[in-house]
Parts: C-alpha cells; structure tokens; sequence
C-alpha cells in the first residue's frame, strides 16, 4: 500500500510538472494570432518557445508512461472512457508539432497562415480538454463494476467540466504571456504584460470559482475536512496566485513566472490529494471506483520502477533546468536572423 501511494503523488507531480513546463507554450500558440499582429511578432513568439517546446512534451509522455505501468487498471480503463478527448488531444499536438516546423519552412504567406491556424487550433485543443478531462475525473465518471463506460464525449461537457477547461486555459494563457514578457523586447513585451495582467483577473474569477464549485460537484474537500493540516496547499495555490499580479506590478517577470508555475503545481495537487486514494471514481457507485489500490502493479513492479525513477527523473529535471537556463536571455535580432530561426 506504501508503493501505491506514493506512486500516486508521483504519478501527480509528473501531470504537474507536464502542466508548468508545456503549459506556456500551449498559451503562447493560443495567443499567437492575438499578439502576433505583424510577420516579425509571430516568428518571435514561436522563437520564445523554440528551443524548448518538444523538451517540454517529455513529460505527457512520462506521465502517460507511468500509468501504463504503475497503474494497468487505470490506464485501460481512462483511454477507452476518455478515448474521444485524449484523441483530440493528441491530433492537436501533432498538429501543432508538424505545424510549428511547417512553418519554419514556409515560404509563401499561404502557408504560414494555415501553420499559424494549426498552431493555434493544436494549442486550444489539448489546453480546454485535458482541463475537462482532470475536472471530470475530480466529479466522476459513470463507470460500472467492469470499468465501462457508460457516456460519450459529450458527456465530459458537463458546467463541471467545462469549468476545468476554462480554468486550465486561463493558467495556459498568463504561463505563456508571462514566458512572452521575459522572452521578448520592445512593443511586443508591453503587449504581453499587458495581456499577462488581464489574464490575472480572468484566471482569478476562474480559480474561485472553480474552488467553490468543487464544494458542490466533487467530494475533494473530504480529505480537506478529515485532515485540516492538509488546506496548506489551498493556501499555497491562493498565495502564488496573488504573488503573480505582485510581480507582474513590480515587472519581476521571472518570478511572476516561478510564481505562476507552483500556483499550477498546487492546484494540481489540491485535485490529486482531494482524490487520494481514488484515481477514477464512479458516480455510479463509489465501490465501483478505481483506487491507487486497486489499480496498481504488483509491488515489485512499482519498487523497480520507483528505482528507476529516483536515478533517472533527476536527470530529466537537471537537463531541463539547464536548458531553460541556457535559453533565459532574451530573442535577439541577431537570434532571428540566423538559419535555424522561425
């Protein structure tokens, strides 16, 4: 049961970190054809992400990885019940992908409209449906005793859900504005301050309500309730929430970005330690719900893995870090003009 459960806040922690690191590059897509006005603001927002977009994507496949193996049951069960949104999801990332390296290569302005069109799309697919998605398996699903599911795609686009949508694309849009306020100079910097402070308001409005609903459409506070020490990450996602606009007044951009990053990393872990140790409830009937228990490996599977993992996810996260180093600086003109630039 001990391998279980932490193999379920593990299982969290990737989603979350997922989230941070792409999480800013899906909002500077969205963002892209509102902030993008001219030829040369376009090329310098996808140059912002560039050199870390597909890093970022490492996670999804970590996190997805780690289910299959850590928790067969629950996989099975997610990618059939999910399969319509998790479907979209991927095509609008490997839209996105072709798109972004599409473009890059464009030489007419046919075609980067159509790759600017694909970016955009690719990025508010997987940026509102994975946001349904966690929201709906917050407030369950309609799974019987065999792990079937008894609904459709439409059937994720309950208010519920759609509010975790909204939530995670307003998160999405101030993470990639903010990254657009470090990453960028002169008059498209003050655009995405600008935007990044009315993204603030938004995502504000969204995350009460988001709280508040949950009171009513989940049992998530149950485990708030049972163990009050547990609110100190509500409290957390609260204050770096409101450490965001702070920051963003002072125009201390990187730590209204740190700060924006474990406001998404609380938030995540309000929902997974809300579950714990649900991983896919029933609103069916809670008997019938998938546990870290019931839906894990063997435990020499997941000691192994846990093994695995403390060698190698440091490594990942130190590379990252590296990277996201090495590319802190601003774009540059001379940066634009070479080769490999988009």
């Amino acid at each position: 049961m001990e391998l279980a459960s932490i193999w379920f806040f593990i299982w969290g922690l990737l989603w979350a970190i997922y989230f941070i690191t792409d999480g800013f590059d899906l909002g500077i897509g969205i963002l892209l054809p509102f902030l993008g006005k001219k030829e040369e603001e376009r090329r310098t927002m996808l140059r912002a992400m560039g050199p870390l977009w597909n890093g970022n994507e490492v996670w999804l496949i970590t996190a997805g990885g780690v289910t299959f193996a850590a928790f067969p049951m629950l996989y099975a069960v997610m990618f059939s019940s999910l399969y319509s949104a998790l479907m979209l999801v991927l095509f609008g990332l490997i839209i996105r992908g072709v798109c972004v390296d599409l473009r890059a290569k464009a030489n007419t302005n046919a075609w980067r409209r159509i790759s600017d069109a694909g970016i955009f799309l690719g990025s508010l697919l997987p940026g509102i449906l994975l946001g349904a998605a966690f929201a709906n398996i917050f407030r369950g699903l309609p799974i019987d005793k065999e792990g079937i599911f008894h609904g459709s795609i439409l059937t994720l686009l309950n208010p519920y859900g759609l509010l975790g949508g909204v939530l995670f694309l307003m998160f999405f849009l101030l993470h990639g504005s903010i990254w657009l306020s470090i990453k960028t100079q002169g008059e498209l910097r003050v655009k995405a301050a600008a935007t990044s402070a009315g993204l603030w308001v938004a995502l504000l409005i969204a995350a009460v309500v988001f709280l508040i609903s949950s009171a009513f459409a989940t049992t998530l506070y149950d485990n708030y309730i049972s163990r009050p020490g547990l609110g100190v990450v509500i409290l957390i996602a609260v204050a770096s929430i409101l450490a965001i606009r702070f920051f963003l007044a002072k125009k201390a951009y990187w730590k209204a970005w740190f700060s924006c990053a474990i406001s998404i990393l609380a938030s995540t872990f309000f929902g997974v330690i809300g579950l714990f140790p649900a991983m896919f409830p029933s609103s069916l009937n809670r008997e019938w719900s998938l546990t870290a228990f019931n839906a894990s490996s063997s435990p020499l599977t997941l000691k192994i893995m846990l093994i695995v993992a403390i060698i190698f996810v440091p490594i990942v996260l130190a590379y990252q870090i590296w990277a996201y180093g090495l590319f802190r600086h601003p774009v540059t003109e001379k940066e634009m003009a070479s080769e490999d630039s988009y």
